[in-house]
Parts: C-alpha cells; sequence; structure tokens
C-alpha cells in the first residue's frame, strides 16, 4: 500500500492550502484517514483524521480553520487548511488504516511528508 500526497509549499499567513492524500495498492477498505504534522524540534502531532463513516476529529489547534473531507470509494483524503499561520508550519503527513484483507486487522500505512511553511 502506498500514499501518494500532493499539495504543500510557501504561503503567507492568512493564507489557504489544500493537500491531498491518496492510497493505493492492495486494499479492502481503509477505516480511519488522516493528517499528522511535526514541527522541527517537535513530536509529530495529529491534525485532522475522518473514518469511513465521515467523523471527523481535529486538533484544538485547527478547529475552525481546517477542514478534511474523505472519499472512501476513491481512497482519498484532503486538509483544506485556511488562516494559516506561522505556528502551522510543518512536515504534514498523511496516515490511513488499511485492512489488506477482509480477515486482517489492519495497520498504519504512512505517506512521505510535505512541508508547508508559512511566511511572509
Amino acid at each position: 500500500v502506498q500514499l501518494q500526497v500532493s499539495g504543500g509549499g510557501l504561503v503567507q499567513p492568512g493564507g489557504s492550502l489544500r493537500l491531498s492524500c491518496t492510497a493505493s495498492g492492495t486494499i479492502f477498505d481503509i477505516t480511519n484517514m488522516g493528517w499528522y504534522r511535526q514541527a522541527p524540534g517537535k513530536e509529530r502531532e495529529l491534525v485532522a483524521t475522518v473514518t469511513n463513516a465521515a467523523r471527523t476529529n481535529y486538533a484544538d489547534s485547527v478547529k475552525g480553520r481546517f477542514t478534511i473531507s474523505g472519499d472512501s470509494a476513491k481512497y482519498t483524503v484532503w486538509l483544506q487548511s485556511n488562516s494559516l499561520k506561522p505556528e502551522d508550519t510543518a512536515v504534514y503527513f498523511c496516515y490511513a488504516w488499511v485492512r489488506e484483507t477482509v480477515r486482517g486487522l489492519g495497520r498504519p500505512y504512512w505517506g512521505q511528508g510535505t512541508l508547508v511553511t508559512v511566511s511572509s
């Protein structure tokens, strides 16, 4: 299973950015997809996740500014980031909990990181 990430880059404070992530490979289903981020010198932290039942979960620091959405049929998740702040600067990682077979419990997969820099 591979997670292909697109988006990221440099944006000014107050600006917007959209990240996308698509899973491919041997997939029976994906129960949860989302985004984590890691700023320099800090630990990786949850940003937002969405289940295959469309339940969302957000870090308090991004509530009201970021929106996560997903298409379970396409194994794709998006993160719309608005009102970006310098403290949102980090490497963003896509995450998916994938079941490869009907009997499997699943395991986490990670995409390559994409750098989001919020700076004037």
